[in-house]
């Protein structure tokens, strides 16, 4: 009988210390997860760079989607608008779907009426009312993902436009209704 409230006593004081050192190892605060998306962007013609975290905790960062309005600028005439947030969470759906942390390099993001009207004078491939002159459109590859993987991957969102351009080594992807070519 002594020995069965000794146990008992034992495995009591061992449950106390164990609940008691748990609680002391524990932050004083609750640390919260930190939700943030983030984007990198290479431009091919201006060859400049941009890392950019652009939401946190679902909150777009009004600082850094300016400096994407920047970076995705009109290069031939200075121009630039600002970008729809869908297609910078698009963009970065589309690259995590593929398991990727990718630099997106940039072809074409805003343009001007001008630069659009000089592009369709040379081909038949630019639309009149292109969503790149709303700020709703992006030419783009993924550096470490094939071209027919990412307009599969930009094809299963069914969130806009997409537009596969083999030859000249890109996808064309947009916010406008759900569309392929």
């Amino acid at each position: 009988m002594k020995w069965a409230k000794y146990h008992s006593r034992r495995v009591a004081l061992k449950s106390l210390l164990g609940t008691t050192l748990a609680a002391l190892l524990l932050p004083a605060k609750p640390v919260m997860a930190v939700d943030e998306k983030q984007l990198s962007f290479y431009h091919t013609h201006t060859k400049k760079k941009l890392h950019v975290t652009y939401s946190r905790n679902g909150e777009y960062i009004e600082s850094a989607l300016d400096e994407i309005n920047n970076f995705l600028f009109d290069f031939r005439t200075g121009d630039a608008t600002k970008i729809d947030p869908e297609l910078i969470d698009l963009i970065h759906d589309i690259r995590e779907s593929l398991g990727s942390s990718g630099t997106f390099e940039v072809i074409s993001g805003y343009r001007s009426q001008k630069t659009n009207e000089m592009l369709r004078n040379r081909s038949s491939g630019v639309a009149k009312n292109s969503q790149h002159l709303v700020g709703k459109a992006i030419d783009v590859r993924l550096d470490d993902i094939k071209l027919t993987k990412l307009r599969d991957a930009a094809l299963a969102m069914k969130r806009g436009g997409v537009g596969y351009y083999e030859k000249s080594n890109f996808v064309h992807i947009d916010t406008g209704r759900v569309r392929r070519w």
